[in-house]
C-alpha cells in the first residue's frame, strides 16, 4: 500500500509507517491542491493533518484512493460527502488530544483567575504592580462544565485537586454516569446562575452554537469568568463583549473562535479576556499521539482489512452491506430524528426491525442508529466504530428487537429512547425506492423525508397556529419545501414537521417559541 503523508505530522508516526512491511511511505509537504490532485492517483492512502483541504478535485484524481486518514479530531478540511460517494474511507483520530485540551482548560483558568499573563506583560514592561493583579483561588469555588463528555471529564478529575464543587450541564449523561464521577447534574441556567467559573466542552452543531448568548450572560454572577477551549461559535462573542463592557462578568480565556485567526476581533481589545491562538492540541504529546494512532489504524487497515475510526463507513462484509446499504442511511436519520425529541437524559435505545430486516444481520445498522442518536451529542469523534464505547460510557443500555416477517409487516425501523424518568421518545422510518422517509414521531403519524434543513413542532391545534408559524418563516426569508402536520385528536397537541431551504437561527426558533401556543421548537439538519 502506497501512502502520502500531505501535512506536517509527528515524525514518530511517519517513522512507524515507514517501519512496516508492505508500506510505501512519501512525506511530500507543502504542495498545492493541483499538485497534489496531479500526482494522488498512484497513492492508495492520504495522510492530512488541518492545513491540506481534501477537496472534491483531489478526490475526483485520486482514481486509486482507499483511505484518508487525518491526524486529529476535525474533519471539517476533508470533503467526507464525497469521499463516501466514491466509496473512500475516512479515518480520525479522535482521542489524542483529550489530555492536552483538558490541560489547557486548567491553564486558562488559573490564568484568567490570578491576572497571570497581565501581570507578566506589566512586569516586562518594568514595572513592579501587584495591586492591580489580585485574583481569586480555586478552591471552593464552583466551577460549571458545559457538556461532559472526554475533556470535560478530565477537567472535572483536575478540577476536584483544586477542591473546586463542580456542577454540569448535560442533557446526555445519566445521573448514574455523573454519581461515578461524583459531579451534580444541573440544567444550563442553574450551571449558569450558580458557576464562579463556566468551562465549555460541548461539540459545535445548530444546537449548541451561540449556546451562551445575551440571556445567558445575564444570569452569571458579576464575578464569573468563562473558559472556552472546545469549539468557536459556542459563545457568541459579540454577547461576550457586551458582557465584558458592562460588567456582567468578570473575565474570560479563549482558546477558540467563530473566525480564525481572529484579528479583527474587539476580543484582543480588552484584558480581561485573554486569549490563545487555538492551543488545545498543541502539545509534543498530543501531536505524537495523533500521529501515531492514525499511522497504526493504516497499519491495521493494510494487514487485516480492520477499519478503525472510520467516520463514513461501517465494519461490515461487502455482501452484506450491498443488502443493507440503504437501511444504514435510513437508521442514522432516525436515530438524529430521536434524539432531538426532548425527553431527558438517555438511558436505554432500542431499535426495532420488522419484515425482511428481521431476518438479516442487523448489527452494523444498529450501529449507524447509535450513531445518529449520540453524534448530536458527542459531535463528529463518534462513529461505527466508538459508538457503542460511547453509549456504555454514558450507561446507555442498547437492545435489539426483531418482528419475523408477515403479510402485514413491511421493512421498517423503529427507534425507541427511555429516559432517567422512564419518558419515551418513538421514531419510526422506511424506505421508499431507496429513499429514507419518517412515517411516525411518538404518536403522530407523519410524513417527512429526514434531509437537510429541519424544523420539528410541537404545538396545540388551534386555528391560527399553523399560520402564525408559516408567516414568522417568511418574514425571516426561510422558504418551506415541505410541510406535514398531524395531531392526537382535534384541539389536542400537534406535531408540524417542515423540510426548509435555509437554516433556522436560534432567533428564529426563539421567535417561534414565543407565538400563542407553540410547545417546542427544534432545529436540526441532517
Amino acid at each position: 500500500m502506497k501512502i502520502l503523508v500531505a501535512d506536517n505530522i509527528s515524525q514518530t508516526g511517519i517513522d512507524r509507517l515507514k517501519q512496516q512491511k508492505g508500506l510505501q511511505t512519501d512525506v511530500k509537504l507543502g504542495l498545492t491542491e493541483q499538485e497534489i490532485a496531479r500526482i494522488i492517483p498512484t497513492y492508495d492512502a492520504l495522510v492530512v493533518r488541518s492545513a491540506v483541504k481534501v477537496t472534491k478535485p483531489i478526490i475526483d484524481a485520486a482514481t486509486n484512493l482507499k483511505v484518508i486518514g487525518r491526524a486529529g479530531v476535525g474533519v471539517d478540511n476533508i470533503d467526507t460527502e464525497y469521499a463516501t460517494k466514491k466509496g473512500i474511507i475516512v479515518m480520525n483520530a479522535p482521542f489524542g488530544n483529550i489530555i492536552s485540551a483538558a490541560e489547557h482548560t486548567m491553564g486558562l483558568m488559573l490564568a484568567v483567575a490570578r491576572n497571570i499573563p497581565q501581570a507578566n506583560s506589566k512586569l516586562k514592561q518594568k514595572q513592579w504592580d501587584r495591586k492591580s493583579f489580585t485574583g481569586t483561588e480555586l478552591n471552593r469555588k464552583t466551577l460549571g462544565l458545559i457538556g461532559l463528555g472526554k475533556v470535560g471529564k478530565e477537567v472535572a478529575t483536575r478540577a476536584k485537586s483544586f477542591n473546586m464543587n463542580i456542577i454540569v450541564y448535560d442533557p446526555y449523561i445519566s445521573k448514574e454516569a455523573a454519581d461515578e464521577l461524583k459531579v451534580t447534574l444541573k440544567d444550563l441556567n442553574d450551571v449558569l446562575k450558580e458557576s464562579d467559573f463556566i468551562t465549555v466542552h460541548t461539540p459545535l452543531m445548530p444546537s449548541t452554537r451561540n449556546l451562551i448568548d445575551e440571556k445567558q450572560f445575564s444570569l452569571m454572577k458579576p464575578t464569573t469568568r468563562i473558559i472556552n477551549c472546545a469549539r468557536g461559535g459556542i459563545i457568541n462573542e459579540q454577547a461576550l463583549l457586551n458582557a465584558i463592557k458592562q460588567g456582567k462578568i468578570q473575565g474570560a480565556a479563549l482558546d477558540v473562535y467563530e473566525h480564525e485567526p481572529p484579528l479583527e476581533s474587539g476580543l484582543l481589545d480588552y484584558d480581561s479576556i485573554i486569549t490563545t491562538p487555538h492551543l488545545g492540541a498543541s502539545t509534543k504529546e498530543a501531536q505524537t499521539n495523533v500521529s501515531t494512532d492514525i499511522a497504526d489504524q493504516l497499519i491495521e487497515y493494510q494487514k487485516n482489512k480492520r477499519i478503525i475510526n472510520a467516520i463514513n463507513m461501517p465494519q461490515i462484509h461487502p455482501d452484506t452491506l450491498a443488502k443493507t446499504a440503504p437501511y444504514l442511511t435510513l437508521a442514522e436519520n432516525i436515530g438524529t430524528i430521536t434524539i432531538h425529541i426532548p425527553n431527558g437524559h438517555i438511558t436505554g435505545i432500542e431499535i426495532t426491525y420488522e419484515g425482511e430486516l428481521a431476518t438479516l444481520d442487523t448489527r452494523h445498522i444498529t450501529l449507524s442508529a447509535i450513531k445518529g442518536i449520540l453524534t448530536p451529542i458527542c459531535g463528529p469523534a463518534v462513529n461505527y466504530i466508538n459508538a457503542p464505547y460511547l453509549a456504555k460510557e454514558r450507561k446507555i443500555e442498547i437492545k435489539e428487537t426483531k418482528i419475523e416477517p408477515t403479510k402485514i409487516h413491511q421493512n421498517q425501523i423503529t427507534i425507541t429512547t427511555t429516559s432517567n424518568e422512564n419518558i419515551k421518545s418513538k421514531t419510526t422510518g422506511i424506505l421508499t425506492n431507496n429513499t429514507p422517509h419518517i412515517t411516525q414521531i411518538n404518536n403522530f403519524e407523519i410524513e417527512l423525508t429526514p434531509v437537510g434543513n429541519i424544523l420539528l413542532i410541537h404545538h396545540n391545534d388551534i386555528p391560527g397556529t399553523i399560520g402564525a408559524i408559516t408567516t414568522t418563516l417568511g418574514q425571516n426569508n426561510i422558504n418551506i419545501a415541505k410541510m406535514s402536520v398531524s395531531r392526537t385528536s382535534p384541539g389536542q397537541s400537534a406535531l408540524m414537521t417542515l423540510n426548509i431551504d435555509q437554516p433556522a437561527t436560534k432567533a428564529v426558533t426563539d421567535q417561534i417559541n414565543q407565538l400563542k401556543n407553540i410547545n417546542n421548537t427544534t432545529y436540526l439538519k441532517i
